[in-house]
């Protein structure tokens, strides 16, 4: 068989459902083997879509996604994604076309170096120099990419191996067991939190990676023990269960501080610094702190453990909700649970217009599912979506938070509807983000997917502008003019809303979630709640 067989053959061993690409001359081989396996090509207007996609699909499975391009331009496309799935810990298999190896050392057509240029985008990637060594190549990068923590993988491929003979197999593709936690670090962590009056457990993506988030519940719920997530593991504790003190995140000083202030132990599980730096939760670097995670803790002064418990967290969790004794009182805690919901459910039901961010997302949520799918883009609506979106399942709300790559949603959201088909999915984006990748709505259209496109319209980069205006008292260089949405939507082939009162969005999001297909919703956004809620957190009283 030719080599590029050989790689099909393996991808379909790693059980590899979608490949996310673009088409190109040095891939062509590749292109036609697809063609006669069992695995869907994707077809992607970009390849920085398809590699969101593959992002969105391997957070959603825990599944490496696989994204293809061809050289030159078209690997440099994926650069983006290949990097948010890196940093934001999804699996992804980037897999690209190259000159062929009479070409590599002199300078030639298209040809730079990629596996240089993604080196320090990506946990491992190489060169296929021979098609004798593919299974390995394949086998290795997928199993690199789904090992925690997760991220990405790139093998580049010339088009004369591609083409050449190869004989070989595809390697056992089972998974290795994750080591359980040791026993007397078990031990040290159920004692430091009886001896605890209390302690707060900090859940970050970790928990949904590792499928622990009904572990975690049976822990906080088992002692009493109240839980704060970060952006990237809402949904690990329900929205509207009593010891949800909801989202951690903000720079700013926001309430939920007070419950790392008055928290005497940090139970931190599956959390990613890269989220959430702990300099901004224990600025004083006094907080005991147990770390539960598949990794050793990362070396920061403000984040060093009393103990670490390193292994699978959904079994340390489950081990140390049996070794826990007691019960501890969270009442303290509820006053500030409290105050943090009526703050978040202020102005959701304001009529004013524009629309004020609360009022869109309370809106939203009302008409979806409590496991429908809302996919965040990057931008002042993220901060909104993460504080205030209610979530009660893993995996219900998809935010790029560790690498904050704008242009996220869409193409995120189609993966998130092949991957659940049955479920209603929402991409949430400002019109700058909404426009860098706003071409995979004919991807959407061609494939018949009902993705609803929630756009919060305001002509700026306001993200940028509230922290200009913050800083220096005025705004510059964000600013810019849109096209029409509603026609832009019909050019596309798919639906388009105009919001023109705040009444109109319920009405038009449920004619929305309801068609076969893509569509956009305009909504006029009123971005002067963000100056509101820099005074405020710069004013707020603490009620424990």
């Amino acid at each position: 068989m030719k080599a590029s067989d050989l790689i099909v053959r393996c991808l379909e061993n790693e059980g590899v459902q979608y490949v996310f690409g673009l088409p190109g001359e040095e891939i062509l081989d590749i292109l036609d083997s697809l063609a006669d396996s069992r695995i869907r090509f994707v077809l992607a207007r970009h390849e920085q879509g398809a590699a969101f996609m593959a992002d969105a699909y391997g957070r959603l499975t825990g599944r490496a996604g696989v994204c293809l391009s061809t050289l030159g331009p078209g690997a440099t496309n994926l650069a983006t994604g290949v990097a948010d799935a890196n940093l934001d810990h999804a699996p992804l298999v980037a897999i690209t076309g190259q000159a062929s190896r009479d070409r590599v050392h002199k300078e030639s057509h298209q040809y730079i170096d990629i596996v240089e240029h993604l080196r320090p985008l990506t946990k491992w990637n190489t060169r296929v120099e021979t098609g004798a060594v593919i299974p390995e190549i394949i086998r290795k990068a997928f199993k690199l990419a789904e090992s925690e923590k997760p991220g990405a993988c790139h093998v580049e491929v010339p088009e004369d191996v591609a083409e050449e003979s190869a004989d070989g197999a595809a390697l056992s593709a089972e998974r290795t067991r994750r080591p359980s936690p040791d026993h007397r670090a078990l031990e040290t962590a159920a004692r430091l939190i009886e001896a605890a009056s209390f302690p707060l457990i900090f859940a970050g993506n970790g928990v949904i990676r590792g499928q622990a988030s009904d572990a975690l519940r049976a822990l906080a719920r088992g002692h009493g023990i109240p839980v704060v997530h970060t952006f990237m593991a809402k949904g690990s504790m329900p929205y509207d269960d009593d010891l949800c003190l909801l989202t951690a995140g903000l720079q700013a000083r926001d309430y939920v501080s007070y419950g790392f202030e008055k928290a005497d132990l940090i139970v931190a599980v599956g959390y990613d610094p890269v989220e959430y730096a702990p300099k901004f939760w224990n600025p004083e670097r006094k907080k005991p702190i147990v770390h539960i995670d598949f990794t050793p803790a990362e070396v920061d002064s403000y984040y060093q453990p009393a103990v670490e418990v390193v292994a699978d967290v959904r079994e340390a969790l489950e081990l140390l909700n049996g070794l826990v004794k007691g019960q501890k009182d969270p009442t303290p805690f509820f006053g500030l649970r409290r105050l943090i919901l009526e703050q978040l459910e202020e102005s959701a039901t304001d009529d004013g217009f524009p629309l004020k961010p609360q009022r869109i997302l309370h809106d939203l949520r009302a008409m979806m599912g409590r496991e429908d799918v809302l996919v965040s883009d990057v931008g002042t609506h993220k901060l909104w979506v993460a504080r205030t979106f209610p979530a009660y399942e893993p995996n219900t709300v998809l935010i790029s938070n560790g690498f904050a790559a704008m242009g996220f949603s869409l193409p995120a959201a189609i993966a998130a509807k092949l991957v659940h088909p049955d479920r209603k999915v929402v991409a949430v984006s400002g019109d700058g983000g909404f426009l860098m990748n706003v071409q995979e709505l004919e991807t959407a259209r061609r494939l018949g997917l009902a993705v609803v496109c929630v756009v919060f319209h305001d002509d700026a980069y306001n993200l940028t502008q509230w922290k200009q205006q913050t800083r220096f008292g005025r705004a510059s260089g964000a600013t810019f003019s849109n096209p029409d949405f509603v026609e832009l939507a019909h050019a596309f082939g798919a639906k388009g809303y105009h919001v023109t009162a705040a009444r109109d969005l319920r009405p038009m999001l449920a004619e929305a979630l309801a068609a076969a297909g893509p569509s956009i919703i305009d909504v006029p956004v009123d971005y002067r709640e963000n100056a509101r809620l820099t005074a405020r957190l710069g004013q707020i009283v603490c009620p424990i």
